[in-house]
C-alpha cells in the first residue's frame, strides 16, 4: 500500500472532487493526507480524511464573501484576473507552498504527491524531492497549454476552419505569454530549493507524471485530442458537506431549481433578476444562495423559496429546469439527471461549460445582466420545448457512464506502481 499527499487551496468547486479521490484511495487501503486551507478541514473530516493546514502558505479560514482570496469579480479585465491568480496562488506564494509541502513530506514520507493544477510551489517541492507527481483538475483544463483545444475563458467552440485554428492558436499563445509575469517569482522559489531556473512558467507542469482531468469525456470538446500525460478520470461530484434539507414550495407546478457559485462573484443582482423572472411564471422556484450570501438579502414572491443550501441530488429528479452560473459541478449534475439548463456564466470556467451545454442543445445561455423578461422567456422555452430535455438526457447518460467508470484512484496507483 502507498502513501499519498494531496494538496489544494480553497477555490470553491475544485476542493471536494480532489477529496473524493483521496477517499477512494483510502478505501482501497492506501494512506492519504490532505494539505489545504484551514476552512477545508470540515470537508476532509466529513469524508474521514486526515487533514493538515498550510502554515506559512496562504490559508483561508472561512468561506464567506469577505474571506475570498482572489476577489476576481473586482477585476476590470482578463489580464488583472491572471495577475491576481499569479500573485496570490500560482507564483507569488510558491516558495511558501513549497516549504510547507516539504515539511509535510519529510514527516509523512509520501510515495507520491497529488496537487491541484495551479500550485506551482507544490510541483517544485515534488521536483526537489524527486517524488512522483500527479496534477488534478476538477473541471475542463483551464491553462493555455493545449493548442488543439478552444482557448479557455471565452466560451469558444472548436475550430472548424484553418482561419479559426490560427485564431485559436494566436489567442492561446497570447494567454500563455501573459502568465509569464509570474516566472521571476517562480524561479526565485526554485533557486531557494536548489532547482535550476525555467524559461517558461508552464515548464513547471512538465514535472508531472500524470495530469488527471476530472470531467466527462462526453462533456468535453475533442476528447480524443487530449495528449499524454493528460487523462480523463471522470467526474467526481456530490452534495457539499454544508448542504442541509430544504422544503420545496408546495404544489404540482414544474420545479425550477436555481443555484449560483459557492464562491462570491458579485452575483446578487443576477440572482435577484432570476428570482423576479421565476416569480412571474407558473412554476415553483427553489433558490440556493450558497455560503457566501444570506437568503434574507433576497425577498421572493410566494412561489419561490430562497434558502442557503439544499441537497441538489435529492431534488434534481423533481426538477424541470436548472438555472445556474454554469460552474462545472452545477452543470454536470443536472445534465446527469436529464435536466435542461439555463446558463448565466459570470467568469472562470463558466463560459466554456455553457458553450458545451449549448453546443449539445441541452440548454440555453444568457448574459448575467439579462433582463427579467429574457430570463423568463428562456425558462419558458426550456419548459415547453422537450428537445432540450431529450438532449440533456442523451448527454447526461454519457456523463453517467463516465462517472461510473471514473478512474483517478487506479491512475494514481499506476503512478507509484
Amino acid at each position: 500500500m502507498a502513501r499519498y499527499l494531496f494538496t489544494t487551496w480553497e477555490g470553491g468547486g475544485h476542493v471536494q472532487p480532489l477529496f473524493l479521490v483521496a477517499r477512494d484511495l483510502q478505501d482501497r487501503g492506501h494512506t492519504v493526507l490532505i494539505l489545504s486551507d484551514v476552512c477545508n478541514d470540515v470537508d476532509a473530516a466529513a469524508l474521514g480524511l486526515t487533514f493538515r493546514p498550510w502554515t506559512t502558505a496562504p490559508s483561508q479560514t472561512g468561506k464567506r464573501r469577505e474571506d475570498d482570496r482572489l476577489k476576481d469579480h473586482e477585476a476590470d479585465n482578463p489580464l488583472e484576473v491572471i495577475q491576481r491568480l499569479i500573485d496570490l496562488v500560482m507564483a507569488g506564494p510558491a516558495l511558501a507552498y513549497a516549504r510547507d509541502t516539504l515539511a509535510v513530506v519529510d514527516a509523512f514520507k509520501p510515495n507520491a504527491i497529488v496537487s491541484q493544477e495551479l500550485l506551482l510551489g507544490v510541483m517544485a517541492a515534488a521536483e526537489a524531492r524527486a517524488l512522483p507527481l500527479a496534477l488534478f483538475a476538477a473541471n475542463i483544463w483551464s491553462l493555455p497549454t493545449l493548442s488543439r483545444f478552444p482557448p479557455f475563458g471565452a466560451g469558444m467552440l472548436p475550430a472548424t476552419s484553418d482561419e479559426e485554428h490560427a485564431m485559436h492558436a494566436m489567442v492561446t499563445q497570447m494567454s500563455r505569454g501573459l502568465f509569464q509575469i509570474g516566472l521571476p517569482a517562480l524561479n526565485a522559489a526554485r533557486a531557494e530549493l536548489g532547482l535550476s531556473p525555467l524559461n517558461d512558467l508552464f515548464a513547471q507542469l512538465d514535472t508531472a507524471h500524470s495530469i488527471l482531468i476530472a470531467t466527462s469525456r462526453a462533456f468535453d470538446f475533442a476528447p480524443d485530442l487530449l495528449p499524454v500525460p493528460f487523462a480523463y478520470a471522470g467526474p467526481y461530484l456530490a452534495d457539499p458537506v454544508w448542504a442541509e434539507p430544504a422544503a420545496v414550495p408546495p404544489g404540482d407546478a414544474p420545479l425550477v431549481l436555481v443555484s449560483f457559485s459557492s464562491l462570491y462573484q458579485a452575483q446578487e443582482a443576477t440572482l435577484k433578476t432570476v428570482i423576479a423572472a421565476v416569480g412571474r411564471l407558473p412554476v415553483r422556484g427553489l433558490v440556493t444562495t450558497g455560503p457566501t450570501l444570506d437568503p434574507i438579502e433576497f425577498p421572493a414572491p410566494d412561489n419561490v423559496s430562497v434558502v442557503r443550501s439544499a441537497p441538489h441530488q435529492a431534488l434534481l429528479d423533481q426538477t424541470a429546469v436548472f438555472v445556474t452560473h454554469a460552474g462545472h459541478g452545477s452543470t454536470l449534475r443536472p445534465l446527469m439527471a436529464g435536466v435542461p439548463i439555463l446558463c448565466l456564466p459570470m467568469g472562470r470556467d463558466q463560459h466554456d461549460n455553457a458553450a458545451r451545454v449549448v453546443a449539445r442543445q441541452a440548454g440555453l445561455r444568457l448574459a448575467p445582466d439579462a433582463s427579467v423578461e429574457a430570463i423568463a422567456a428562456a425558462i419558458t422555452d426550456l419548459l415547453e420545448n422537450d428537445s432540450y430535455r431529450q438532449a440533456a438526457n442523451v448527454l447526461g447518460a454519457a456523463i453517467r457512464i463516465d462517472q461510473a467508470n471514473r478512474s483517478a484512484a487506479a491512475l494514481l496507483e499506476d503512478l507509484v506502481a
